[in-house]
């Protein structure tokens, strides 16, 4: 049985039994266990992919001062990076505004520690900024930065990118950018779950549902939560940070795209 209450919101799915519900949602469990079928073959597709062989001698600075990539991998087999992109000179809220957030979803990786993998951002940003900008957001994942550092250590930022050792010699196997960084914050998944979704105006929804506002919109906020990318606002998980108050002259670099 189907029923539209008074007043509905134009677009609002229509209101069914249990039983109804149940149904459209096995229905939709065959596509839903057909795009994660999907995704194993994706990821077994991405374990066969070729190697980079490159020299993990090539040193990056951490808290300690120079070290050898090799450190990275903290004497296990398999390494992943995120690569976060940096704006010299720029104070921690101006910079970037989607680094901050997929950073912000792995804060510990002792679930990857515990399966073998090692986890480290890097970034071009000189060391004292850089270890200035970990302090004040109270990050405890490895970082280092690999200014003037070439690829596959170094080069684009905002990727996420993945390595293997084999005793001495290291590997570049996997690397992704954009929509592909995804997986990395879990935020997503949940949101994609929910009536509303993202509330990006891209995403395809019921004629008469909120229209949705610009991509990645919620990012930034200022110091009411009011989301907004204006001068006064910053990255949203700052303001817990200390010394981050309203009062501050916030500034910013520039929006994320």
């Amino acid at each position: 049985m189907t029923t539209t209450p008074k007043n509905a919101r134009p677009g609002r799915p229509p209101v069914v039994d249990l039983a109804t519900w149940q149904a459209a949602r096995d229905e939709l469990l065959v596509r839903e266990k057909a795009h994660t079928r999907e995704g194993d073959a994706l990821a077994a597709a991405r374990r066969r992919l070729p190697m980079v062989e490159f020299d993990g001698t090539v040193e990056v600075v951490g808290p300690g001062g120079p070290v050898p990539f090799l450190d990275l991998f903290q004497g296990r087999d398999e390494l992943v990076v995120y690569k976060h992109m940096w704006y010299d000179g720029a104070p921690p809220q101006g910079q970037c505004e989607g680094c901050t957030y997929l950073t912000w979803h792995l804060k510990d990786a002792v679930y990857l520690n515990a399966r073998g993998v090692s986890f480290a951002i890097v970034t071009t940003g000189r060391w004292d900024e850089v270890a200035s900008y970990v302090e004040f957001m109270g990050y405890t994942q490895p970082w280092y930065s690999v200014r003037d550092v070439a690829e596959p250590v170094g080069g684009a930022m905002g990727y996420l990118t993945s390595f293997l050792r084999d005793g001495d010699r290291t590997f570049l196997t996997y690397s992704t950018t954009g929509r592909g960084n995804e997986p990395f914050a879990g935020t997503f998944g949940l949101l994609d779950r929910t009536p509303y979704g993202r509330g990006e105006a891209w995403e395809d929804k019921s004629e008469g549902w909120p229209e949705g506002h610009h991509a990645c919109w919620y990012w930034r906020t200022d110091a009411d939560g009011n989301s907004t990318w204006g001068p006064t606002s910053r990255p949203v998980p700052q303001w817990t940070r200390p010394g981050a108050t309203p009062v501050e002259t916030l500034g910013r670099h520039g929006p994320y795209h």
